[in-house]
């Protein structure tokens, strides 16, 4: 009952609450993005969503869009700005996708949204990951997302679909709270970037 019902509904009052409450946050950064990024505030990207249906991830923009000499992008912690850093490790660049979560694209807790890219790469189990709607933070997230190999995220995210429940989740929103709190944070940051997955790490 909680995963066909009562979670999304505890995602929709939330999401729109805690959107309420972040106003004065979310105005303050959208200005300082739009000074330092010239207008450029938000991000968007196309990702997998539940059962791999696309969608478009929202977050704010915190790094320039400088490429090498042919032409490809630079790497993230080059292109990083010093607002964007303060954002992210406060975790605010995350804000955004409430309003992904409002949409129903996302939950608040669940498999953190990846690329498209790596679909094909996934084996029969870690494709399990979607089927649940992708969340603001997550089972791997709050045990190590930066410091375990993709394999070991991907079975958390697994384990997560299969023993989702409110408690988990309840679990999951109190450690991500703490995290961010110590200053841990739950996503990469300029010096512990995320490398790509390539099927095997």
């Amino acid at each position: 009952m909680y995963r066909l019902f009562f979670k999304r509904l505890i995602d929709i009052l939330a999401s729109f609450i805690l959107l309420i409450v972040a106003t004065p946050i979310l105005l303050a950064v959208i200005l300082i993005l739009y000074y330092q990024n010239k207008s450029k505030v938000f991000f968007f990207q196309e990702r997998p969503g539940w059962h791999q249906k696309a969608f478009k991830i929202i977050k704010f923009k915190t790094m320039t869009d400088t490429k090498d000499a042919e032409g490809k992008l630079l790497p993230d912690n080059q292109r990083i700005t010093k607002a964007g850093s303060i954002i992210r490790k406060l975790s605010i660049d995350e804000l955004p996708q409430l309003i992904n979560v409002l949409k129903g694209d996302m939950s608040l807790v669940g498999p953190r949204p990846l690329l498209f890219k790596y679909i094909p790469l996934y084996s029969e189990d870690q494709l399990r990951r979607h089927n649940a709607r992708p969340g603001i933070t997550g089972w791997a997230q709050v045990n190590g997302r930066n410091s375990i190999s993709w394999g070991k995220k991907f079975e958390l995210d697994v384990y997560y679909v299969d023993h989702l429940s409110f408690i988990l989740d309840i679990k999951i929103l109190w450690m991500t709270f703490m995290k961010v709190i110590q200053s841990e944070g739950v996503n990469q940051t300029a010096d512990r970037p995320m490398n790509p997955f390539n099927g095997s790490n």
